[in-house]
């Protein structure tokens, strides 16, 4: 099974590109499934479906074409299916706290809900082999991280925190209830958390398998956009998941027959030749901004064709980490491929959160974690077709 990702800001295009795409993959022969994680939910939308057909799928796949269904997440029916013990618990106590019961039923929906749900989908899926492709439609930037560190603190809490927690409660629940008005989880609070944690377990290893998954980062031409976008770029690479291409979307194309266009256009151009230096060597597919609203499947095919051309969109168009962060001997090292780089001096500029890499015609942009924005390169070598720089304090 393949899986891809769509990652991006709010509003650049990218629910639309994820149903351009499950729809090539469809007409292409591949049984697809194109999972919508955005609480906006306009996946929908863009197949123009009615607001009764989108009502009656209560958070369950609808058939839009031969090989080809779509699904929008509805957490509150998916916490019927598998949050139940947990949300009444929660709900239970919100309410105890005097809150509003309609209040309380909203904020027992805690946090990362939707993206640990989101997960099990993608083991179901992947475990049951009832679709070739299944293509996530994630929600903005922030949340999208979220997404992809849910498995790693769902392991760690597992690991470190849930058995003792439950032993702990077990003992304490007769003696503290007698002196409390506060709820406490009984075991089936717990026992769900299990149950919930044991249909996810292999979900990590899929994720980081290059060979399944893939993010493709949809972006627009825009300051904002960019800075967003390679934030995303770098914690898809520290979490070690696959971006295999960047698909720039909405250029604006024609002549530039007055002032305003001109001006829209030239601004541009600026900005993809950031993004090529920013994101290279990931492939980039420009998209040129279409007239009118894409939405139907008529307008959906003409983008994905627009997007991809002749390629099979469920190939993997690039499959190794650009670069790695690391610590050896009390120092942070950034590793950066450059295959073609030859044995010169290499020029180092630091920023305020990244850092530019200059070799020849070889130049990349590295985004830093805050962690490591306060230190200075202090020392580069090329070895191997890799650049390493050793990062320290500017105090050391």
């Amino acid at each position: 099974m393949r899986i891809i990702l769509f990652s991006g800001k709010g509003g650049v295009g990218k629910t639309t590109i994820a149903a351009s795409t499950g729809l090539k993959l469809a007409n292409l022969g591949y049984r697809t499934i194109v999972v919508s994680l955005d609480p906006a939910h306009s996946l929908s939308d863009s197949f123009d479906l009615t607001d009764k057909e989108k009502f009656s799928a209560r958070g369950l796949p609808i058939k839009i074409a031969d090989n080809l269904h779509i699904q929008e997440i509805d957490i509150q029916e998916d916490i019927d299916r598998y949050w139940g013990d947990v949300y009444r618990f929660l709900e239970l106590l919100f309410n105890t706290t005097g809150l509003d019961e309609i209040l309380s039923e909203e904020l027992a929906i805690l946090p990362g809900m939707e993206e640990v749900t989101s997960l099990l989908y993608i083991n179901k899926y992947f475990r049951e082999k009832e679709y070739d492709v299944l293509i996530l439609d994630l929600p903005p930037t922030g949340e999208s991280l979220r997404f992809v560190s849910m498995p790693v603190v769902l392991k760690w809490y597992m690991k470190k925190v849930f058995k003792t927690e439950r032993l702990i409660m077990k003992f304490a629940r007769p003696s503290i209830g007698r002196f409390t008005e506060i709820p406490l989880p009984d075991d089936s609070y717990f026992q769900a958390i299990e149950n919930f944690y044991e249909k996810l377990k292999g979900v990590d290893e899929i994720l980081l398998d290059p060979k399944i998954t893939s993010v493709r980062i949809v972006l627009n031409p825009e300051k904002m956009v960019i800075r967003e976008s390679q934030r995303a770029y770098m914690y898809f690479n520290l979490f070690g998941i696959n971006v295999d291409a960047v698909i720039l979307n909405r250029v604006i194309e024609g002549k530039e027959d007055c002032s305003f266009m001109s001006s829209w256009m030239g601004l541009q151009r600026k900005y993809i030749e950031e993004v090529h230096e920013f994101f290279s060597p990931v492939p980039i597919f420009a998209v040129p901004m279409m007239e009118g609203e894409v939405v139907g499947e008529d307008k959906l095919e003409v983008l994905s064709d627009l997007i991809y051309g002749e390629k099979d969109p469920s190939g993997v168009f690039f499959k190794e980490k650009p670069y790695e962060i690391y610590s050896e001997n009390e120092h942070y090292v950034v590793k950066i491929r450059a295959p073609f780089v030859s044995r010169e001096s290499v020029s180092l500029i630091k920023g305020e959160d990244s850092l530019v890499v200059r070799v020849g015609n070889f130049k990349s942009h590295i985004m830093l974690p805050r962690k490591l924005r306060g230190l200075e390169p202090a020392k580069a070598k090329i070895e191997e077709g890799y650049i390493y720089i050793r990062l320290k304090s500017s105090e050391s």
